[in-house]
């Protein structure tokens, strides 16, 4: 990366004070990205540099990943992982094997897991469910729509939790199995989620162009779950364009979003999904965020200003990562108690989730380290969030 960010930066004949100056980067962290003694940055950071020096984000560097998961977290999550990859034949019980009925029911049972983010208790169901679905996948039609649909989930939580190699192929096994277009659009989307918190811009972009592409309806006749598959495409497009420094082609990906969000007239989840749940007020939450990531906390605070408190209940997919974005806009203009008041808020209603964000101990880091002293609420959370000592 360093030699990549030399290179640019005096084709544009610009010194390193200079670019510190206008892209608001420490001129040290430049200084020790071009000298080799840091190898990595924060997309956000190298999003900056990109935006200064007029380039793609991905000119300077290919990957950008978000931190994976501790090694406290992966050993917690090791009996779900090798659940994933263990020979069917595993998961057969001593005295009967498992049943449709009986899979399907363990599965509509966990979905409330997942949507509410209840990691301790899913650790413990999902073992076994993985075993018994990939039984039931080798029987029939059915088992094999079952066991399609816990990967996407599972695929889901993975990526959540920055399990990020098996997240790979738990949506990879997901979009082998996939019986129709919209169903592999949902694991796709997914799928460029991932690729987004691995800093893999350039493929995220590609395989989010080419499954809108694939799935565009025609808006006059199109069903809710066409417009609705077709529109969260639009949206992971938008969010890699404009972290890769492609702001209208960013702003293009949204307006087509909100044509499918119009179309709708409302927020809807086909077959009640909550990971496929879209409508104007997703696409809002959307054009929030990629104000973030343009560092425009003016813009976060005015769109987030418009948004009903009861347009989308709380959930991870949706409304709680928009709230980190509200509260990073707060801290960004010196609005630390509302800052701090937003990040409690969300730890009251996701608190299996909150540990597991780096962005909110970012924010929560940057709070810490502009008060001469903190309030127990603002040291709570940094247990929270992990916040270093």
């Amino acid at each position: 990366m360093g030699d990549r960010l030399r290179s640019v930066r005096k084709r544009r004949g610009m010194t390193q004070q200079g670019l510190a100056r206008e892209s608001g980067v420490s001129v040290s962290l430049i200084r020790k990205l071009e000298q080799g003694e840091r190898n990595d940055a924060r997309l956000e950071t190298v999003r900056r540099l990109a935006a200064t020096l007029r380039v793609p984000t991905s000119r300077l560097v290919v990957d950008v990943a978000e931190e994976g998961a501790s090694a406290a977290v992966l050993d917690t999550w090791a009996p779900v992982r090798a659940a994933l990859t263990a020979p069917s034949g595993d998961a057969v019980a001593l005295d009967e094997p498992p049943t449709a009925e009986g899979v399907r029911a363990a599965l509509a049972a966990a979905v409330p897991l997942f949507s509410g983010d209840r990691f301790a208790e899913l650790r413990v169901v999902l073992p076994a469910l993985l075993r018994d679905s990939a039984v039931l996948a080798g029987l029939d039609p059915e088992g094999r729509a079952l066991r399609v649909r816990l990967l996407q989930l599972t695929g889901w939580l993975l990526t959540q939790t920055r399990q990020f190699e098996a997240a790979e192929w738990c949506l990879g096994a997901a979009l082998d199995g996939s019986a129709d277009r919209l169903q592999g659009a949902s694991t796709v989307n997914t799928q460029c989620w991932l690729l987004l918190r691995q800093g893999r811009l350039g493929e995220a972009r590609a395989l989010a162009t080419h499954w809108a592409d694939e799935t565009e309806p025609r808006l006059s006749r199109a069903a809710p779950d066409e417009l609705a598959a077709w529109g969260w495409l639009l949206l992971r497009l938008s969010a890699a364009a404009v972290r890769d420094n492609r702001p209208d082609e960013a702003e293009d990906a949204l307006r087509l979003s909100h044509a499918a969000a119009v179309a709708l007239g409302r927020e809807f989840a086909p077959d009640g999904d909550f990971l496929r749940a879209f409508g104007p007020v997703t696409v809002t939450l959307k054009r929030t965020e990629n104000a973030m990531v343009m560092d425009r906390p003016d813009v976060v605070l005015k769109l987030a200003a418009r948004i009903p408190a009861g347009g989308l209940r709380p959930t991870s997919n949706n409304r709680n990562r928009h709230l980190l974005d509200v509260a990073n806009a707060y801290t960004m203009t010196r609005r630390y108690a509302e800052a701090v008041e937003t990040l409690a808020g969300v730890r009251d209603a996701a608190p299996q989730w909150l540990p597991n964000q780096r962005y909110a101990r970012d924010i929560l880091g940057r709070v810490v380290a502009r008060r001469r002293t903190l309030t127990e609420s603002m040291r709570s959370l940094a247990d929270t969030v992990g916040l270093p000592v």
